[in-house]
């Protein structure tokens, strides 16, 4: 794992709660939830968790921030629906169809409030050429396997990748700073400041992890 700091968590607008800087909160336990707009699973299984793990342990040191970010749907995953969001609750695209075939919408609207700080990922246009560099160095940075694989397995990953570089037109800085692999996920710093872990979909370990890291003084 890279030797990432709480610092380099990028937040272009603080939407709730803020602003806050990273290093402020240094001697506390810090849970960076990573979610789109327009994730489902996200709504449905991750923010909750989130919520819960606020509430249980935010008096033993524990922060939570949502940072929501965009590396698909960039026409849905918008700062301006985040605010709708916040402001009232106002659920879009694949989130609300999932939550309303869910019964989970109370009034057409998220029937729970975000009750920790929200900011919107630092996502800006790309505007870096696509070369067979950048597409052998982003496959090696996003996929650490990549080494292991046998020839035909490479060429499969560098047409993908390729193939998705091609058609980005926006980056999140977050997101790609931390190779994460896609939303929901989490990032876990310590009451130092350092990570300690990155996690991609609805991780059954995150209570016993933000426990021990609780626990250290």
């Amino acid at each position: 794992m890279n030797n990432h700091l709480l610092s380099d968590i990028s937040v272009e607008s603080w939407v709730q709660g803020g602003p806050i800087v990273m290093n402020d909160l240094v001697g506390s336990v810090v849970l960076i939830e990573v979610f789109q707009v327009n994730c489902p699973g996200c709504f449905l299984y991750s923010l909750p968790r989130a919520v819960e793990l606020h509430e249980r342990y935010h008096q033993q040191g524990l922060v939570v921030i949502g940072l929501a970010t965009a590396f698909e749907d960039y026409d849905k995953n918008t700062l301006e629906n985040l605010q709708k969001l916040v402001a009232t609750g106002e659920v879009i695209g694949e989130t609300f169809k999932a939550l309303d075939r869910h019964g989970l919408l109370k009034q057409g609207k998220l029937a729970w409030p975000i009750p920790f700080a929200v900011g919107m990922d630092r996502v800006t246009a790309e505007t870096e050429p696509v070369t067979d560099e950048r597409v052998l160095h982003y496959a090696r940075h996003f996929l650490p396997q990549y080494e292991s694989l046998d020839e035909g397995q490479k060429q499969t990953v560098l047409q993908q990748v390729k193939h998705y570089l091609q058609q980005k037109s926006m980056k999140a800085e977050t997101f790609e700073r931390f190779a994460l692999q896609g939303t929901p996920s989490c990032i876990l710093f310590d009451r130092k400041g350092e990570l300690k872990d990155v996690s991609f979909g609805q991780i059954d370990y995150k209570q016993a992890m933000v426990e021990h890291f609780l626990a250290e003084k």
